[in-house]
């Protein structure tokens, strides 16, 4: 005899819960408590339930289409443009368009209304529109995760930024720095943040205060030549500069040059300074001297972000799941390595 199948009606009766917020606890959405969310999944994994894909998807009157949400000054960066193409190609493998929303957001009923899930991008916790977006009830994979006041569960797919600045500071250390600087973003965002808390925790360990200078988050090569003459005029003790905006590196170039400071030619000389960027580009790649980066491929970290949202909506992935995305050092002329 075969044994009758376990329904979301059984799951919610044992759990002591109604049936939407048995549902909502299992897809990630509304407003559930983590305690609740968490007993309705034990029971829902004692009984033995499985959810009826199908029959998700109609409830979710499937619009076909996914949310992309950026940060305002995405626009400019060679860095969000390539995310962005590499989230829309690995979308479109699983036949989902892809939305971009403006910078300010929208409510969270409507965006609801228009998508089947979200991806929302370096989030900052300063970003008015970022709580709605992650309250919508659709399900939401965030690139980099969200530090502010939690709203619901999301799934996020990660980078270790502290890691790729202490690979970049001991880099430049092993090339004979003393005295390293960074141009650190401003915001509220994890990659903004972490970066900060890295440079003053490797100071801490290594006995040398790294001279921290904030800079907007999209820096522009001006402002980063404007910071980067005024720190080497302040301080020309400093012997290495890196630079974290995308794009901003060129800046830090031609402060150097206006100084007589020698780009890649040894920190150990009295003119020597290496050059540095926490954001691979055209701008690193194509610099004279090319610039030692962190390369943090974008697209495919764009598509890495897009598969973890394609997985969760067709019932592959948990909607709380967090991936890592892998980086890599490409150590260049600017700091006296080879291209």
């Amino acid at each position: 005899m075969t044994s009758r199948t376990v329904t979301l009606l059984d799951v919610a009766r044992a759990a002591g819960v109604s049936k939407s917020t048995a549902s909502d606890a299992l897809q990630g959405s509304g407003r559930v408590a983590e305690a609740t969310r968490d007993r309705v999944r034990a029971v829902a994994e004692q009984l033995g339930y499985r959810p009826n894909s199908a029959a998700r998807r109609l409830r979710r009157a499937s619009t076909g289409a996914v949310g992309l949400h950026l940060p305002a000054t995405a626009t400019r960066l060679d860095y969000y443009m390539n995310l962005a193409f590499g989230a829309v190609e690995r979308a479109q493998e699983d036949g989902l368009d892809m939305v971009l929303l403006a910078p300010s957001g929208a409510a969270g009923g409507r965006i609801a209304s228009r998508v089947d899930g979200l991806l929302v991008i370096d989030p900052e916790a300063g970003d008015s529109a970022v709580p709605g977006l992650l309250d919508a009830g659709v399900p939401v994979v965030t690139g980099e995760r969200y530090l502010g006041p939690a709203t619901g569960p999301s799934a996020a797919v990660i980078c270790d930024n502290a890691a790729s600045l202490t690979a970049l500071l001991d880099h430049v250390t092993e090339r004979g720095a003393r005295l390293p600087a960074l141009l650190a973003p401003s915001g509220s965002s994890a990659w903004a943040t972490a970066l900060r808390a890295t440079a003053r925790s490797w100071g801490r360990a290594h006995g040398v205060e790294v001279a921290l200078r904030t800079v907007p988050f999209a820096a522009t090569p001006a402002e980063a030549e404007e910071t980067t003459r005024a720190l080497l005029t302040a301080d020309p003790a400093v012997d290495a500069v890196i630079c974290a905006p995308d794009g901003s590196a060129p800046g830090v170039l031609r402060a150097a040059a206006a100084l007589g400071r020698e780009v890649g030619g040894g920190a150990k000389s009295g003119s020597g300074l290496l050059v540095a960027a926490c954001v691979d580009g055209p701008a690193t790649r194509g610099a004279e001297p090319p610039v030692t980066a962190v390369d943090l491929r974008p697209a495919a970290y764009g598509r890495a972000c897009a598969e973890l949202l394609c997985d969760i909506l067709a019932d592959r992935a948990a909607p709380d799941t967090v991936r890592r995305h892998a980086w890599s050092l490409e150590t260049r002329a600017s700091t006296g390595s080879p291209g």
